[in-house]
């Protein structure tokens, strides 16, 4: 599965997370993909079930690489953004529409960060049911 691109994903969180969950559905599909892939007994002589096994564990391991960087870019980019707003608030400290901007990026960032761990529960999960 190609890796959609997040460049425009990572500035709204609804987006970002819709990203997540089509890049998520290899693993959503893991059961499904090992009963398609591993060949019933009238099968065997057929299909090379180990090269299938092979082929749906580096397309496992490339969706869970892409995911990873797709969520640690949206993670270094909004924290740039956070950063950048905690710079301009201490400039103006009675600026009520700066302070409201850098707290819905905290919060984005956030959520984002907690993806981390999600991501690390989907990917156990995966290669519990591949193994």
């Amino acid at each position: 599965m190609a890796a959609p691109s997040a460049a425009g994903s990572c500035d709204d969180f609804a987006e970002f997370q819709e990203l997540l969950r089509v890049m998520r559905t290899i693993d959503d599909r893991i059961v499904h993909e090992l009963n398609t892939t591993i060949p019933t007994a009238s099968f065997v002589g057929k299909i090379d079930a180990g090269q299938t096994c092979r082929e749906l564990y580096e397309s496992l391991m490339n969706a869970h690489s892409s995911r990873e960087r797709i969520i640690k870019n949206c993670i270094a980019q909004t924290s740039s953004v956070v950063k950048t707003l905690r710079e301009e608030r201490e400039k103006a400290q009675d600026d009520v529409a700066l302070l409201k901007q850098l707290r819905k990026e905290q919060t984005k960032l956030k959520l984002m960060q907690s993806e981390l761990s999600v991501e690390e529960v989907v990917n156990d999960r995966s290669w519990k049911v591949l193994s």
